[in-house]
């Protein structure tokens, strides 16, 4: 077997059905398996689960083990020589598996001596906005690297080799290139390589995991690599909110990260301290911001009229039809600049590379919702911090 889909779930049972819906068509041509494991969720995820997709391997922890125990059972019942680690808040095109490990081949063939079809190989995140994810490529988080983050000076000097190596700015988001650590909620290696570092550090409950498993990799000389040429979306803001527990959480994961495989810092430990004051502040400034307005106008990219006035009746809003022509959405009439609007992907239309790539091209002009099933419901996210919206229809 060629590739293990490794999806670790809590609570996220919308979320959960629509990535394992994207990852079933992209694996339709390679010899591959979908494993779910569940940390003992209190929704009906697992339910949903054995109902809709029978099929697929369902492991049902009995407790919640975290992050990085939770992936080492499923990489323990995994088959494929390669495995993706992947959150159940992600959506990924249907060519994303193909590419990536036509990728890890070709350049295996192209550089014999290379290392890279060893390494760990990440992708270009998007969140539900469209907006890309810097974390999709990051340095390693040195005393001095964390300071560049904490006081954001990496966003003054992006070009400064000095201050720009937290999110790998060397590289561009549209560059493919050697990085040092990649994040966890998509991640592509060879199991082997996974099974000879020992996986995920079960020491650590989530958060510095990633960091971690890339570093040990680096230790064994091998490469990780970003590639660019695939998009995947990180909703980002379902399995864990963003709060003071998430921070302190954080705070606490970094640390026993720094002191794992580097000396003792008071530095980093004052830094991280600081990041967490910071952060504390800036949740409490997003927390007094007004709640931000529903849409003026929707577009449904689909061909189905009697959808369009099904959800029209539903959101009590005039629905505009858009179609896709040659790759590309096509409005029936002229999208006003000074309304706020809501792009709708009916997902038995158009495919989910077709709507990650209009997301990417219109981040900031719409937001984004996808249909699922004409009497399921629509599912999307317009922020990375906060949870998203599921709407029944």
């Amino acid at each position: 077997m060629q590739l293990s889909v490794i999806i670790l779930n809590y609570n996220v049972r919308y979320f959960l059905e629509v990535c394992v819906l994207s990852v079933q068509k992209a694996i339709q041509n390679i010899d591959a398996e979908i494993i779910v494991i569940d940390n003992h969720s209190s929704d009906d995820s697992c339910a949903m689960m054995k109902t809709k997709f029978p099929n697929i391997k369902l492991i049902e922890n009995k407790e919640n083990y975290g992050f990085p125990k939770g992936n080492n059972i499923a990489v323990n019942e995994a088959k494929g020589e390669f495995i993706c680690i992947l959150n159940p808040d992600t959506i990924v095109a249907e060519d994303t598996f193909v590419k990536i490990l036509n990728f890890v081949t070709l350049s295996a063939v192209e550089v014999p001596n290379s290392q890279l079809s060893a390494g760990i190989i990440g992708c270009k995140l998007i969140d539900g906005s469209g907006q890309f994810l810097p974390e999709s490529k990051r340095g390693i988080p040195t005393p001095w690297v964390a300071f560049t983050k904490v006081f954001g000076l990496y966003k003054w000097f992006p070009k400064s080799s000095l201050f720009n190596k937290y999110y790998a700015q060397h590289l561009d988001k549209n560059q493919t290139g050697n990085v040092e650590i990649l994040v966890g909620a998509f991640m592509i290696m060879k199991r082997e390589l996974y099974n000879e570092v020992g996986g995920f550090d079960e020491n650590c409950f989530m958060y510095s995991d990633d960091i971690d498993l890339s570093y040990m990799v680096l230790q064994t000389g091998k490469a990780n690599y970003y590639y660019h040429d695939t998009t995947v979306i990180h909703f980002k803001g379902e399995s864990t909110v963003r709060d003071e527990k998430y921070m302190k959480r954080f705070q606490e994961a970094m640390n026993y990260f720094y002191r794992k495989h580097f000396k003792k810092s008071y530095f980093f430990s004052f830094m991280m301290k600081m990041g967490s004051i910071f952060f504390s502040f800036v949740k409490k400034y997003q927390a007094e911001k007004p709640a931000k307005s529903s849409p003026d106008s929707y577009v449904l990219i689909s061909s189905k009229l009697d959808l369009k006035d099904k959800l029209s009746k539903e959101l009590q809003k005039n629905i505009q039809l858009a179609t896709i022509e040659n790759g590309k959405v096509v409005f029936s009439q002229t999208i006003s600049e000074h309304e706020k609007t809501e792009i709708i992907f009916d997902c038995s239309y158009c495919s989910f590379k077709e709507a990650l790539i209009f997301m990417e091209q219109n981040a900031k002009r719409f937001t984004f919702k996808f249909l699922i099933k004409e009497n399921g419901y629509l599912i999307g996210s317009n922020s990375s911090n906060d949870r998203g919206e599921i709407i029944f229809i």
